[in-house]
C-alpha cells in the first residue's frame, strides 16, 4: 500500500476516532492504553512508579485530565530519564493535545501512527535519539501548533506533508541530519512564527516561498549545505526577528531588501560565500542588536554607523576583505556597542580617536590588518574593555602606561607588531589580566617587576623581542601561570628558583637567551609541567635528581647547553614524545627507561659523550621517527630490535665506535628517509637488501671498512639525494644502476679500491649539484664526455685515479663548476678553454696534459715544426751549394772537416732558435711558470732551430752519416 493510501485511511480512522471521543470517551480506556506505553519505557528513576490500575488516572505522574476528568488531554514526561521506544499505542489517546516526551533517551522510530491524534496541538520529542524519517502522516495532525522533533538522529527529507499543518506556529527539525532540499510547502504555513532548521545536512537553494510566511519571527538555517543567492523576498517578512543564515555556502551579495526588517534584532550571514559591499540600506535596522558578516568574501569600506543602529551591541566582520580606515563614527552618540570584531581584513591608517568613545565596548578585535601609528594613550577611555586583540598589524611607539587604568581587562595581545621601549610599570596594576601576548616586537629594557603583580596571570608570551636583564626573582608569584614564553631574546643570569613555586605551570620555554647557571631543585614542584626548552643557554652542571619526578613532561629540548652528568633523571615520565639534549657534555650510558614512554617520536641525543651500547629496548618504540645519536662513545652493533621500529625516518648514528656488519634487515624501515652510519667502524658488505628503502633521501656509510662491491640494487633508490661511500674498502667498478637515482644531489665514493671505467650513464643525473667525487681510486679509461651534462654542479673531484686521453670538450659546459681536480691521473691533450680559471694544481700530475693554466701546447705548432724543418733542409742545401762554389778546388778533406765542426756548433750554442722560440716564449711561458715548463718545451722545440751562421760552425768533426739525420728529422 502506497504512502498516499496510507495517508487517506488515516484520514479515515482519525474521522471514525473523533466520533469515538465524543460519544465513547472516558479515563479507562486511556489507563489501559498509558499502561501498554508504560511498558515500552525503560523507567530507571521510577517516575512511571504510580501508574497502576490502583491508582487514579488523573494522578498518575506527568498526565493532565480535561476538566471533567473524563479524558486525558495531555502527557509530558521531558527530562525524566527514559530509555526504550516511543509505542504506537500513543494512537489511542484519542483526546491528547499535549505530547510531551522530550530530553529522555528515547531509540527507534517516530510511530506514523501519531497521525490519528487528531486532537493534538502539541508534540515535542527533541533531544533524544529518535531515526529513521519524519512520517507523512505527521501532516494529518490538522491542529497542531508546535512540532518539535529536532536534535535527534532523523535522516532523509522534510516531508512535503507538513505544509497541510496550516496551524502550525513552532516548526523545530533542527540538530538532526536530514537532507535534501526545504520543501517549499513550508509557505503554505502563514500563522509560522518559528522556523528551526539549523545544523543539519539539507541541501539546494533557499525557497522563495518562505516569505509567505508572514508572521515569521525566528528563522534559522544555520550549519547546512544551502548554496545559491539569498532570496531577495526575505525582505518582506517585517515580523522578522532573528534570521540566522551562517555557515552554509550562500553566494551572491547581501539583499539590499534587508533593510525594511525594522523588527530585526539578530541577523547572522557568516560563513557564506557572499560578495560585495555591506549595503547601507541596514543602517535603517534600529531595532538591530547583533551583526555578524565574518567569513564571507565582502569587500569595500565599512559603512555601519551607529547614529542610527544606537542597539547595535556586537559588529563582527572579521575574515573578510574590508578595506579603507575604521569608521570614525561606530561609536556616536549613546553607544551601546559592546563588541566590536573587525579582525583578518585589509583595513589600514591609524585607529581614529572617535573609537575611544565607545566607552561600552567590552571586546575589541582589529588584529591582523595593516593598520598603523601608534597605540593612542587614551585607551584607558575603554574603561569596560575585557578583551583588546590588536597584534599582526604596523603598529610602532611604545605601549602607553594608560594601559594599567583598564582595570577590567583579561585578555592583551599585541604580538607581531613593531612597538619598541619598555614595558611600563603601570601593567601591573591589572589585577584581572590572563592573557599577555607580546611576542615578535622590538620591545626592550627588563621584564618589569611590577608585573608579578599581576595574580591572575595564566600566560605570558614575549618570544623574539630585546628583553635583557634576568628573570625577576619574584615570579613564583604568578601562582596561575599555566604558559612562560620568553624565548629569543637577550635574557641574561640564572633561573630563579621560585620559578618552581609556579605549580601550575604546563609550558616553560626560555630557549635562544643568555642563561647560565644550573637548573633550581626546585622544578620538582613542576608536576603538571608537560613542555620544557632550555636550548641555546649557556646552562649548565648536571640536573637535578628530582626531574625524575616530573611524570607529565612530553618535550624535552636542552640542546645547545653545557649540561653534564646523567640523563637518567629525565627518564622519569611515560608520556614523552620529544626529547633533544643534543651538543652537551652529558656522559653514561642511555637510560633504557626512556622506553617506557611508548609514544615517543623523537629523541636526539646527538654531540655528547654517552656510552656503552644502544639499547635493545628501544624496539619497543613502535612510534619512534627520529633517532640520532651521533657523536657519542657508543659501542657494540645496531641491536636487532630497532627492527621493529616500522616507522623511523632517521637514524642517525654517525661518529661513534659501532662495529659489525650493518644489518639486512634495515631494508624492511620502508619509511627511513636518512641512514647516516659514517665515521665508525662496521665492516662487511653494504647490505643489497638497503635497495628495498624506496623513500630514502640520504644515505652515507663514509669512513667504515666496508669492502665488496657497491650493490646494483642502490639504482632502486629512486628518491635518494645524497649517496656517500667514501673512505671505506670498496672494490669493483661503479655500477651503472646509479643512474636510476635521478635525484642524486650529491655523490661521493672516494677513497676506496674502485676500478674500471666511470659509467656513461653518470651524466644522466643531471640533478647532481653540491658534488660528484670519485677520487683516490683505481678508476682507469677516459672520462665519459656525458659528464658535460651536468650543468648544476659545483664540485668535480677525479684525482688520484688512472684516469687517460683527453679532458671531453663537454666539460666546458659545467657553467656552475667552481671546485674541479682532475690532478694525478694521466690525461693528455688540451684543456677546454673554459678551464683557464681553476688553479693549475687542479691538473698537476697529468704530464701530457697542457693548455691554460698549464703550460701551452706543442700540438697547436706542429705545422711550424714542419715548416721550420723544411726551411733548416733548404738552408742546409743554400749553404752546400754556396760553400761549393766558392771553394770548388778545396780538398775533400777540408770540407767534410768544416762540415763536422758546424754540426757541433748547432747543438750547444745557447743563443740560437731565432724568432721562432721568441715568439713561443712570449705567448706560452709567463713568471715562475717558465722555470717549471723551460725543460719540457726544449724537448719539442730543438729539432725546429734555425740552422747558425756560418760563423758559428765549429772545427769539431761529426759522421755525416749522422748530420744528415739530424737534419731530416
Amino acid at each position: 500500500m502506497g504512502i498516499t493510501q496510507n495517508y487517506h485511511l488515516l484520514l479515515f480512522l482519525s474521522v471514525l476516532a473523533v466520533i469515538l471521543t465524543v460519544t465513547h470517551g472516558d479515563t479507562s480506556m486511556d489507563s489501559h492504553w498509558l499502561l501498554r506505553v508504560k511498558s515500552q519505557f525503560i523507567d530507571p528513576q521510577g517516575v512511571l512508579e504510580n501508574w497502576s490500575s490502583g491508582a487514579d488516572i488523573c494522578s498518575w505522574n506527568g498526565l493532565k485530565c480535561s476538566e471533567n476528568l473524563n479524558q486525558v488531554v495531555g502527557l509530558n514526561l521531558s527530562g525524566s530519564g527514559l530509555s526504550g521506544s516511543i509505542s504506537p499505542e500513543f494512537s489511542n489517546l484519542i483526546s491528547l493535545q499535549t505530547l510531551d516526551l522530550s530530553l529522555n533517551f528515547l531509540t527507534g522510530a517516530i510511530p506514523q501512527e501519531l497521525g490519528q491524534l487528531q486532537n493534538l496541538m502539541e508534540l515535542h520529542l527533541f533531544s533524544n535519539s529518535l531515526s529513521g524519517k519524519i512520517p507523512d502522516e505527521i501532516g494529518l495532525l490538522k491542529k497542531l501548533q508546535v512540532l518539535r522533533i529536532g536534535d535527534n538522529m532523523l535522516t532523509g527529507e522534510i516531508t512535503p506533508y507538513l505544509g497541510n499543518l496550516s496551524d502550525l506556529r513552532v516548526l523545530g527539525l533542527g540538530y538532526s541530519q536530514l537532507n535534501g532540499t526545504i520543501p517549499v510547502e513550508i509557505g503554505n504555513l502563514k500563522h509560522l512564527k518559528s522556523l528551526n532548521l539549523q545544523k543539519n545536512s539539507l541541501s539546494g537553494l533557499i525557497p522563495g516561498e518562505i516569505s509567505s510566511c508572514k508572521e515569521l519571527q525566528f528563522f534559522s538555517i544555520e550549519n547546512n549545505k544551502l548554496e545559491g543567492q539569498i532570496p531577495a523576498s526575505l525582505g518582506k517578512l517585517e515580523a522578522l526577528e532573528v534570521l540566522n543564515l551562517s555557515n552554509n555556502s550562500l553566494s551572491g551579495q547581501i539583499p539590499t531588501e534587508f533593510g525594511g526588517l525594522f523588527n530585526l534584532k539578530y541577523l547572522n550571514l557568516l560563513g557564506n560565500r557572499l560578495s560585495g559591499r555591506i549595503p547601507s540600506e541596514l543602517n535603517q535596522l534600529s531595532q538591530l542588536n547583533t551583526l555578524d558578516f565574518s567569513r564571507n568574501n565582502l569587500s569595500g569600506t565599512i559603512n555601519i554607523f551607529n547614529t542610527q543602529l544606537k542597539n547595535l551591541e556586537s559588529l563582527v566582520l572579521y575574515d573578510n576583505f574590508l578595506t579603507g580606515e575604521i569608521p570614525s563614527n561606530l561609536c556616536a552618540g549613546n553607544s551601546n556597542l559592546q563588541k566590536l570584531f573587525l579582525a583578518r581584513n585589509k583595513l589600514t591608517g591609524v585607529i581614529p580617536t572617535e573609537l575611544l568613545n565607545c566607552s561600552s565596548l567590552q571586546q575589541l578585535d582589529l588584529s591582523d590588518n595593516g593598520l598603523t601609528g601608534e597605540l593612542p594613550s587614551g585607551l584607558d577611555s575603554l574603561e569596560n574593555l575585557t578583551d583588546l586583540l590588536f597584534n599582526n598589524n604596523s603598529f610602532t611607539g611604545t605601549l602607553p602606561s594608560q594601559i594599567g587604568n583598564l582595570s577590567k581587562l583579561e585578555t592583551l595581545f599585541l604580538f607581531h607588531n613593531s612597538l619598541t621601549g619598555k614595558i611600563p610599570a603601570e601593567i601591573g596594576k591589572l589585577q584581572r589580566l590572563s592573557v599577555l601576548y607580546l611576542y615578535e616586537n622590538q620591545m626592550s629594557g627588563t621584564i618589569p617587576l611590577e608585573l608579578m603583580n599581576c595574580s591572575s596571570l595564566t600566560e605570558i608570551d614575549f618570544f623574539g623581542n630585546h628583553f635583557t636583564g634576568s628573570i625577576p626573582a619574584t615570579i613564583g608569584k604568578l601562582k596561575n601561570l599555566v604558559l612562560l614564553q620568553l624565548r629569543q631574546n637577550d635574557l641574561s643570569g640564572p633561573i630563579p628558583p621560585s620559578l618552581g613555586y609556579c605549580k601550575k605551570l604546563q609550558s616553560l620555554a626560555l630557549a635562544d637567551n643568555k642563561l647560565s647557571g644550573t637548573l633550581p631543585i626546585t622544578f620538582r614542584f613542576l608536576t603538571d609541567l608537560s613542555l620544557i626548552t632550555l636550548y641555546n643557554n649557556s646552562l649548565e652542571g648536571p640536573l637535578p635528581e628530582s626531574l625524575f619526578l616530573l611524570k607529565n613532561i612530553t618535550f624535552i629540548n636542552l640542546s645547545h647547553n653545557k649540561f653534564s652528568g646523567s640523563i637518567h633523571h629525565l627518564s622519569g615520565s611515560t608520556n614523552l614524545i620529544k626529547m633533544d639534549l643534543t651538543n652537551n657534555s652529558f656522559s653514561g650510558p642511555i637510560p633504557s627507561g626512556l622506553t617506557n614512554s611508548r609514544n615517543l617520536i623523537r629523541l636526539r641525543l646527538g654531540k655528547n659523550h654517552l656510552t656503552g651500547n644502544i639499547p635493545s629496548e628501544f624496539g619497543l618504540l613502535s612510534e619512534l621517527n627520529f633517532l640520532d645519536l651521533s657523536s657519542n662513545n657508543l659501542t657494540g652493533e645496531i641491536p636487532l630490535q630497532l627492527s621493529n621500529c616500522k616507522k623511523l625516518e632517521h637514524l642517525v648514528l654517525h661518529s661513534n665506535q659501532l662495529a659489525g656488519m650493518i644489518p639486512s634487515w634495515l631494508g624492511s624501515l620502508e619509511a627511513l628517509g636518512e641512514l647516516d652510519l659514517s665515521s665508525n667502524s662496521f665492516h662487511g658488505t653494504v647490505p643489497a637488501e638497503l635497495g628495498s628503502c624506496s623513500r630514502l633521501l640520504k644515505l652515507s656509510l663514509s669512513d667504515n671498512k666496508l669492502s665488496g662491491e657497491i650493490p646494483l640494487e642502490i639504482g632502486n633508490l629512486s628518491s635518494l639525494n645524497v649517496l656517500n661511500l667514501q673512505k671505506n674498502n670498496l672494490s669493483g667498478s661503479i655500477p651503472s644502476t646509479i643512474q636510476q637515482c635521478m635525484k642524486l644531489y650529491t655523490l661521493r665514493l672516494s677513497e676506496n679500491f674502485l676500478t674500471g671505467e666511470i659509467p656513461f650513464e653518470l651524466g644522466k643525473l643531471t640533478d647532481l649539484q653540491e658534488m660528484l667525487d670519485l677520487s683516490r681510486n683505481f678508476l682507469s679509461g677516459e672520462i665519459p664526455s656525458s659528464l658535460g651534462n651536468l650543468i648544476k654542479l659545483e664540485r668535480l673531484n677525479l684525482s688520484f685515479n688512472q684516469l687517460q686521453g683527453e679532458v671531453p670538450p663537454t666539460l666546458g659546459r659545467l657553467t656552475s663548476l667552481h671546485v674541479l681536480n682532475l690532478s694525478n691521473n694521466l690525461l693528455q691533450g688540451e684543456l677546454p678553454s673554459s678551464f683557464s680559471q681553476f688553479p693549475s694544481n687542479s691538473f698537476l700530475g697529468n704530464e701530457k696534459l697542457c693548455g691554460a693554466p698549464m703550460s701551452l701546447c706543442s700540438g697547436s705548432t706542429g705545422s711550424d715544426r714542419k715548416s721550420l724543418s723544411d726551411t733548416t733542409v733548404a738552408g742546409i742545401v743554400v749553404a752546400i751549394v754556396f760553400t761549393s762554389t766558392m771553394i770548388c778546388l778545396t780538398l775533400l778533406y777540408i770540407m767534410l772537416r768544416i762540415w763536422c765542426n758546424w754540426r757541433k756548433v748547432s747543438i750547444s750554442s745557447s743563443d740560437s732558435g731565432g724568432d721562432e722560440f721568441k715568439k713561443g716564449e712570449e705567448k706560452w711561458v709567463y713568471g715562475d711558470d717558465q722555470k717549471k715548463m723551460n725543460g719540457d718545451y726544449w724537448k719539442v722545440m730543438n729539432s725546429t732551430s734555425m740552422l747558425p751562421s756560418p760563423e758559428q760552425i765549429s772545427p769539431n768533426t761529426t759522421c755525416i752519416f749522422q748530420l744528415k739525420m739530424n737534419t731530416m728529422v
